[in-house]
This record gives C-alpha cells, sequence and structure tokens, in this order.
C-alpha cells in the first residue's frame, strides 16, 4: 500500500511509520517536522491548512512516479490509505483552546481531503483518554472494568475532548463515503527503552498507573495492530481499544481491584495480570494479538 502517515516523526508515528515500511509498504510522513528515516518519505505539512491537506493527498507520493505513468489518473489520489497520528499529543502543551482547535481541524482536514479524494481506508489515533479517566480532576473510576469500547467518553479535558469529537467527525465521514475508518483509542505509550526508565517506579506503586487504567502499549504492538487495521476490510465505522494484554504494575488484578476500584463492577472473570483496558474487539475482529511485555525485560518482583 501507498500511505499518508500523518505524525510521523511524533513519539508512536516514529516507530509506527517504519515498521509499516518494513512490512513492503511505501510510507509518507506528513508532518512538519521530519522524521529522517531511509525508509519512509518525508513531506512537510501543516494539517491545519485545508490546502495543504489536499494538495498533499493530491500530489505525487515518490520521485520514482516520474518514470511511470499514473494508473490512476483522475482518481484524485495515489494513496490507498491514510493513517492521521499527528496532534498535540496531550494536556499542557499548548492553552487548552489552542488543543482543541488544532486537533479538531487537522483531524478534520484529513478525514475531508482523504475521503474526498477517494481513499478507502482510514486508521486514526483516538486515546484511552476519551473515557474521561486519565486527566480528570480528582480520582475518576472506570463505571465498570474491563473497560471496552461501549464504556461512555465523557472527558473533562481539551484533549480527550478533541479525540471524542474526532471520533464523532469520523462516523460521519465514514456514513457519507462508506470508506472503512477506524479509530484506535491509544493507551500510554511506551517505547522499549522506556521499561528499564519507567517500570521501576510502577512496580514499586501501582498507584501511579490508575489514571492509565493500568495499562500500557508497547509501540512495535501499537504498529502490529496498526498494520492489522490497515489490512482488514470491510468494518465501515469502528474504535478499538489498543493497549498490551497484561497490566503496567507488579500486583495482580485482584490486589487493583481491591486497592483502587472497590465498588466498580467487575463485569467477568480476568486473569491474575490481565489488563483493565479490555483489547478483546481488536483480538476477535483485527487479529490483535500483543507481542511483547515489560515482563520480558525486567523481572517481577513479587514472582
Amino acid at each position: 500500500m501507498r500511505i499518508f502517515f500523518s505524525g510521523g516523526s511524533g513519539k508512536a508515528g516514529h516507530h509506527v511509520a517504519p515498521y509499516l515500511a518494513s512490512r513492503g509498504h511505501h510510507v509518507t510522513n506528513a508532518d512538519l517536522a521530519p522524521l529522517g528515516h531511509p525508509d519512509v518519505t518525508d513531506l512537510r505539512v501543516d494539517l491545519t491548512d485545508t490546502g495543504q491537506v489536499y494538495s498533499a493527498l493530491a500530489g505525487m507520493p515518490t520521485t520514482a512516479d516520474l518514470d511511470e505513468p499514473d494508473p490512476r489518473a483522475g482518481a484524485g489520489t495515489s494513496y490507498d490509505a491514510v493513517v492521521h497520528f499527528a496532534a498535540i499529543p496531550t494536556i499542557l502543551r499548548a492553552p487548552d483552546a489552542t488543543t482543541f482547535e488544532t486537533n479538531i481541524r487537522a483531524h478534520y482536514n484529513v478525514l475531508e481531503a482523504a475521503t474526498r479524494l477517494g481513499v478507502r481506508k482510514v486508521v486514526f489515533a483516538s486515546s484511552e483518554t476519551t473515557y474521561g479517566i486519565c486527566f480528570s480532576r480528582g480520582e475518576r473510576k472506570p463505571l465498570y472494568v474491563p473497560v471496552d469500547e461501549e464504556h461512555p467518553v465523557v472527558p473533562e479535558d481539551s484533549y480527550a475532548m478533541s479525540k471524542v469529537a474526532g471520533e464523532v467527525v469520523s462516523r460521519s465521514f465514514q456514513a457519507r463515503t462508506g470508506a472503512d475508518v477506524y479509530g484506535l483509542r491509544i493507551n500510554n505509550v511506551i517505547e522499549p527503552h522506556e521499561y528499564a526508565e519507567k517500570f521501576p517506579a510502577f512496580l514499586a506503586d501501582p498507584a501511579l498507573r490508575r489514571r492509565n487504567v493500568f495499562g500500557y502499549i508497547d509501540t512495535r504492538d501499537l504498529g502490529q495492530l496498526t498494520l492489522r487495521a490497515l489490512e482488514t476490510d470491510g468494518l465501515g465505522f469502528q474504535v478499538f481499544n489498543v493497549a498490551n494484554a497484561d497490566t503496567s504494575v507488579a500486583a495482580t488484578t485482584q490486589e487493583i481491584v481491591d486497592t483502587f476500584y472497590e465498588g466498580v463492577e467487575v463485569r467477568r472473570e480476568m486473569g491474575p495480570h490481565e489488563t483493565f483496558y479490555s483489547i478483546d474487539k481488536a483480538r476477535q475482529l483485527l487479529g490483535y494479538e500483543p507481542q511483547h511485555s515489560w515482563r520480558d525485560v525486567l523481572d517481577d518482583p513479587r514472582a
């Protein structure tokens, strides 16, 4: 596939874009900052500028195309798929209004341009924050565990609001065009080197992870899930929780429930270290199966 990848220079993108390229796809990184990876084409695009987004998606992906007739002349775009990861990635990076406006403007531009130009597959980054737990003031608990995609999304912060709004926009463009549009509600993104840097503190004090519902997603498994979403057709509009199979703490499932989730409904039996951020839907519809864990790198202090 020829993949238009927005935000390939970000924390998640700079792992996922090269991963897709390593699987034989041509990846164009649309970002304000270059990725500088030899297997990924960099294209400087301000995604909040509607004209730039349309022009980028309607443009020629590589110089190699100069020597080839355009097999889709007049079709609108040479790209087969769009992966939209670009965003101001959290609160407190910019004023709240700027975060919301930037994220939703970029999201709308990408979805409109992609679908109007004929792209039939869009995969976009939503967020764990949509459930309203991560950036809430005070202590906010889920209504039930494990948290699945049917859990209400009522956030308080500007970043998560922009992600909920992005899901609404995406559903509308899918309804208009019939394209496949899949949203990834990505949990706390962890790069491989961060296991040694961050996880010892998490293992010592599980309370540090309560705002992330004790979950995480290894960038390598995020790459796998993104690829599976690109390769799976016919699901229309969908959102998927994205996490690793286990929790990011040493405490057992039952200990977490007893300590942090008193009074919270436990909807089914869970494994001793099973993620509270349910990935059942991604497993069932996309064939996703996480391959990585902090337990492959660090000793479990409870073992």
